[in-house]
């Protein structure tokens, strides 16, 4: 990898800000260390005492921990913005078109685009919802695209999460931190608003309500309960819109409709925002010994009396072998070619492909295709003899299991560290919601960074932290 390409100083080592971000740089420069500590301990004691946590596997001797911030911002200038909009909202309508196509009339495959057994043998397809169609027609609800950047220009995707995307109520709260912590930075920038997401996510479930359940539908948020690292964040988005957090004993199904247990008696529920996995969603379809989803759930949903928000089967979206196919899907269901290229990527379970991974395995990062948040992966670079031939065998074994990449020189911004202001990696997360006939993105998203000098790793369960994302209304400072 050469030099990586810093967000706010380019790729020259020591060179001054970008023109558009000199007023960040001078903020930089001018705030004392010590103000800069003192401004993120701040933060961290307000997300102390709300209790946004998340659970950091390995280590034992803290099992929960407050998600950490950079108070440092990030900046996307408004073309840069446009630019990535235009490709979310691309790609996010071919995801869409894909799953009505795959779980309808098979097109795509039957035209050979994508091998049928790469699907129909896929863990991540459902094929006990073969036929049924969600309410309007939209499958993924809300998407979370992962985004990195290698240049000025140059934007790759990196995932794609379809089926229960996390992280918008860091994007939220962390907001909400700069804005009282650091207001100069709203001087001296004109920063797109976050804060009407939650607004949006309530208009996107009322619109995909089953039809003829009236003007003022019943919403609700599932969680599988306060053990789930992401539960403060199904709290906070019930809190926020104002709508029932229920777990699976709130809700229970009766001629195939799907009711709330009140203390005033039983009220009919007509979307529900699942934050559990498919396997868990019904015991009756799915995993019988699921004690976090509710019987009779897909008969409702197969009746057309519930919007289940991401639909079941959105999974399949998320496989990375699937990924992989991305642009001949985009070019298939849009007529155009991607906006948002992919990263270039190996798949294990060609010969050919797998013959070049396994001799280049110390320069590639191996990926399980349905692994997600860091875990079962392998930074080539990064990892000892032991760890690559770890890989190596786990390959050998099941290589229809991984994909390969190439070790990208992710961007950096700007980060403060224990020895002060330096460069760390970093990735983007905006969330795409999608209703019928239309697509809407908040201008934001959630910056995640790789704490650990060098790291490429930004995972929060992995000891990643987060940043603000600032949109800019133009492409410099206020105007």
């Amino acid at each position: 990898m050469g030099r990586p390409f810093d967000e706010i100083r380019g790729f020259s080592e020591g060179a001054g800000a970008r023109p558009e971000f000199a007023a960040l740089g001078q903020w930089l420069d001018e705030t004392p260390a010590a103000e800069l500590q003192r401004r993120q301990e701040a933060a961290e004691a307000t997300f102390r005492q709300l209790g946004i946590t998340f659970a950091v596997y390995g280590d034992e001797a803290a099992a929960e921990r407050i998600i950490p911030f950079d108070i440092v911002p990030r900046i996307f200038t408004a073309s840069e913005w446009s630019s990535l909009s235009a490709g979310l909202v691309q790609r996010v309508e071919a995801i869409n078109a894909f799953l009505t196509d795959i779980y309808g009339p098979r097109k795509i495959l039957a035209d050979g685009i994508i091998p049928e057994d790469l699907i129909l043998r896929n863990p991540q397809f459902r094929p006990e919802i073969v036929g049924s169609r969600p309410p309007h027609d939209v499958w993924s609800h809300i998407c979370g695209i992962d985004l990195v950047r290698t240049g000025p220009d140059d934007f790759w995707v990196l995932e794609d999460n379809a089926r229960t995307p996390s992280g918008v109520s860091y994007m939220l709260e962390n907001r909400e931190a700069m804005i009282r912590l650091c207001p100069e930075l709203f001087q001296m920038y004109q920063v797109e608003p976050v804060d009407s997401y939650t607004d949006l996510l309530h208009e996107t479930m009322q619109s995909v309500a089953p039809r003829g359940c009236g003007s003022d539908p019943v919403c609700v948020i599932l969680t599988p309960g306060h053990y789930n690292s992401a539960y403060y964040e199904h709290s906070f988005l019930a809190d926020t819109i104002g709508i029932e957090l229920v777990e699976a004993a709130d809700l229970e199904v009766d001629d195939d409709k799907v009711w709330m247990r009140t203390i005033t008696g039983r009220v009919q529920v007509h979307v529900i925002y699942r934050r559990i996995d498919d396997d868990f969603l019904d015991p009756l379809i799915f995993r019988p010994d699921s004690l976090l989803g509710v019987p009779g759930l897909i008969s409702a949903y197969r009746a057309g009396n519930v919007t289940i928000v991401n639909a079941p089967g959105t999974g399949i979206a998320d496989d990375k072998a699937v990924y992989s196919y991305m642009p001949e899907i985009v070019r298939y269901y849009s007529g155009g070619d991607p906006l948002l290229p992919n990263v270039e990527t190996y798949r294990c379970r060609e010969p050919e492909m797998l013959s070049y991974v396994l001799d280049n395995l110390e320069k590639l990062v191996v990926k399980l295709v349905d692994g997600s948040g860091g875990y079962g992966m392998l930074v080539g670079p990064m990892a000892s003899k032991t760890q690559i031939e770890d890989f190596r065998a786990a390959l050998k074994a099941e290589p229809h299991r991984y994909i390969a990449q190439p070790t990208l020189a992710l961007s950096t911004v700007p980060t403060l560290t224990e020895k002060g202001i330096a460069p760390r990696h970093v990735d983007f997360r905006p969330f795409v919601l999608s209703q019928p006939g239309r697509v809407k993105i908040v201008p934001g998203g959630l910056t995640r960074v790789a704490l650990k000098e060098g790291s490429l790793v930004v995972n929060s369960s992995q000891g990643g932290g987060t940043k603000d994302s600032f949109i800019l209304a133009n492409n410099g400072g206020r105007s």
